[in-house]
Parts: structure tokens; C-alpha cells; sequence
């Protein structure tokens, strides 16, 4: 691995998954696939080589699924990075699927999310995924510890190393914890203070981020704040993000990253681009200092 704890800014460099320990800086897959998550992408050998720079620059942990194209963002993983570094850590998440008309919904049947995880380890040429996380959708129907339940079992056959989940509640990560081995919880977290249309479109229904972040931190859980950027929130105003940015020489989705490795020790965001010039961009932010007075103006304009 080439991160070096004195690349990070703020302490921890490394943040532990259960076993696992990875760079508190990874990779989201979800822009690999084409337009609106969906189908091939314009550039498929573009695409790969994201993926593979993601893993030269340092980054160790990669968060994808399944119905990211649906099955796209997966095979370009494996094609790019198979047979995987022995450090590297890759999630998934089951629970949800994307429908013919391109939207988003419900998978979290039991025998759903056996499908679900049986396209993971197929796309992905794997025997074992690393982490699990459940993404519980409420109009799905399913009681949130039945579909828990059945990852565990999951988990028991060999197929799941650890488990996790996404756009739940501090209740439901209290309830889950009590249950089994929880290591992470994926929410939807930024300093633009919204996630844009497609946190709308994949179903963020979670209106306290900071008392799930609270309830991570009293567990000792990672959190992995998805679209950390603030997709379509930064055509908005935001006037202390800017003057941070401009302070630092920095863009202010740099400056986004960078308050957010700030705003918690717990905290390992995942930014995703299909970019290999963004993605470098964003590396850079693990270098940037804030303050706590420059914190908590990014906090402050994010709240208003």
C-alpha cells in the first residue's frame, strides 16, 4: 500500500472494517456505468482506467453493487483489478435493484438478496465479498431485521465477511448492532448540505445524519458518507466552502472531501468520478488541513 499516515491531514490515516484496515479515503463505482447509472459506458476502457489508478494512487476500498448499470460497474471492477491486490477491500450493497424504466427500487426478499448477492460474487469473480452493506428501502415491505437476518445467513454459509448497512436510522443501527458484528453504515452525508436528484432518485429517506454519525461514533462503526460531494448541491451558494477553498488553493469539492475526514474519525468517504483527472483531484484532499474554526464554518453553512 503507498498511503502513508503522514498524507492524511487528520488522524486516523486508517480506519479498521472488522479484520479489515483500509486508507480513510476509497472509491464509489457508481459513475462507472453510462448516463444515469445505466447501461455501458461511453468510454468502457476509460472506465477501467479509473479504477486502476484508483488502486495506484492508494486507495484501498471500492464500494459498488450489483444494479450499478445494472451489472456494468461490477464486470468493469474485475476486468480492471482481477485477481485483486491481496489488500484491497470491495462492498457491495443489496436491498435495492433498478427497474426497466430506469429507476430505482426495492430487493430485499430473503431469496432477493441471495440473487442479489449471487450476481456480486459472479461480476466481480469473487468467492467471498469483503463487506455487505443492506440497503434498507421502508416501501419494500420487508421487516428491517428479516431481511438483516438473511444476510446473516449469508454471512454463515461463507459468502459475506462482514456486514454493513446504508440508509438506516440510529434506531435501526442500535437494533442491528445488538443483533450482529456490525462495521459500517453508508448514509447520506455531505458538506453541500443535499445529495441532488439522485439521492432523491435512490431513496435517501434518512433526515437525521447526525445522530446516525453520533451512533457510529459510540460503536466504534465506520461511516461512509455517500455522495460525499453533494451531487447537484453545489450549484447552490456556498459562500464558506468557497472562501475555505480559495484559502487552501483547493477546489471545493477537494475542501468537501477534506471537512468531512475532518467532521468525524469514523468517516471514510467514498467519492466516485469517471475521471482519472478527478479522481486525482479528489486524492488530493486527504492532504488538506481545516481547522476547527474552518469546520465548523463549512457545518454552519451547510446547516442554513
Amino acid at each position: 500500500m503507498t498511503t502513508t499516515a503522514s498524507e492524511f491531514a487528520h488522524a486516523p490515516a486508517t480506519l479498521r472494517l472488522g479484520d479489515l484496515v483500509v486508507p480513510r479515503l476509497g472509491f464509489g463505482a457508481m459513475r462507472l456505468p453510462g448516463k444515469d447509472v445505466w447501461g455501458e459506458p461511453a468510454d468502457a476502457a476509460q472506465a477501467r482506467a479509473v479504477v486502476r489508478r484508483a488502486v495506484e494512487l492508494g486507495v484501498r476500498f471500492i464500494d459498488t453493487s450489483w444494479y450499478y448499470g445494472p451489472f456494468v460497474a461490477n464486470r468493469l471492477i474485475a476486468e480492471a483489478l482481477h485477481p485483486y491486490p491481496a489488500d484491497l477491500v470491495i462492498a457491495t450493497k443489496l436491498g435495492g435493484m433498478r427497474t426497466p424504466d430506469k429507476g430505482w427500487g426495492p430487493f430485499a426478499r430473503p431469496e432477493q438478496l441471495r440473487e442479489g448477492l449471487a450476481h456480486d460474487l459472479r461480476d466481480l469473480r469473487l468467492e467471498r465479498i469483503d463487506v455487505v452493506h443492506f440497503r434498507y428501502i421502508p416501501r419494500s415491505g420487508v421487516p428491517f431485521l428479516e431481511s438483516l437476518d438473511a444476510l446473516v445467513a449469508l454471512q454463515r454459509e461463507g459468502r459475506i465477511r462482514h456486514l454493513a448497512l446504508s440508509n438506516v436510522d440510529a434506531a435501526q443501527v442500535a437494533a442491528a448492532a445488538d443483533r450482529t458484528a456490525i462495521v459500517a453504515v453508508q448514509n447520506h452525508f455531505n458538506a453541500g448540505g443535499g445529495g441532488g436528484m439522485l439521492a432523491k432518485m435512490t431513496h435517501s429517506e434518512v433526515d437525521d445524519p447526525e445522530g446516525v454519525l453520533a451512533a457510529c461514533e459510540a460503536r466504534g462503526i465506520a461511516f461512509l458518507p455517500f455522495f460525499p460531494l453533494g451531487v447537484g448541491s453545489f450549484g447552490k451558494a456556498h459562500p464558506a466552502l468557497d472562501a475555505v477553498a480559495a484559502a487552501h488553493d483547493a477546489t471545493p469539492a477537494q475542501v468537501a472531501l477534506a471537512w468531512l475526514l475532518a467532521r468525524s474519525p469514523v468517516m471514510l468517504p467514498i467519492p466516485g468520478t469517471s475521471s482519472v483527472a478527478h479522481l486525482e483531484e479528489n486524492w488530493g484532499a486527504r492532504r488538506i488541513a481545516l481547522s476547527p474554526s474552518e469546520v465548523e464554518s463549512i457545518a454552519r453553512d451547510a446547516r442554513g
